[in-house]
């Protein structure tokens, strides 16, 4: 198992990969309440060319998916957070996700280990991320990794079916 940083080559195995965690999603719980119109082609195809779009590769397949950038996705500045950081001092995970064939493999871990370990070593003060409220296996993961809860609150996306995000950060100073 390993990370890549994914490349153009990549973006239609990535986007299938998301476009069957999707389907499956709909089919079960969907936790993350995701559509076919986030996480899809074009967030894939955005990411990849800003050079933040990540997979968790296994024997030449996709079975993990994560953004990490430094840029929220709504306004950050409600968190409760317990370091004043400014917009740039922290890295940000966005769309993680595991194949859920290979569900409890410790893929999950795997990528938020990764993830935690590159902002260290590229400078950044702390991880930040947005999550439904109710979705507890994500929520879970991330507790377990030692991030703490900033607060539920309106980040300004509910066009995008997201009126109410749980923030979650993780401080290295």
């Amino acid at each position: 198992m390993e990370i890549i940083k994914c490349n153009m080559n990549h973006i239609d195995a990535v986007s299938d990969f998301y476009g069957i965690v999707v389907d499956n999603l709909e089919k079960t719980i969907n936790y993350p309440k995701w559509s076919k119109k986030y996480p899809c082609r074009e967030t894939v195809k955005t990411a990849t060319e800003s050079g933040t779009q990540y997979a968790c590769i296994e024997n030449g397949n996709v079975i993990g998916a994560f953004i990490l950038n430094d840029i929220p996705r709504g306004n950050y500045l409600v968190g409760e957070w317990k370091k004043e950081l400014n917009e740039g001092e922290y890295s940000l995970i966005h769309t993680l996700a595991v194949d859920f064939r290979t569900k409890h493999k410790g893929i999950g871990k795997f990528m938020v280990d990764y993830c935690i370990e590159k902002s260290r070593k590229d400078g950044y003060k702390a991880v930040r991320l947005d999550v439904i409220p109710d979705n507890y296996p994500a929520i879970k993961l991330y507790e377990s990794k030692g991030f703490t809860f900033a607060g539920t609150k309106d980040l300004g996306l509910a066009d995008e079916g997201a009126p109410i995000l749980s923030l979650y950060e993780l401080n290295f100073i």
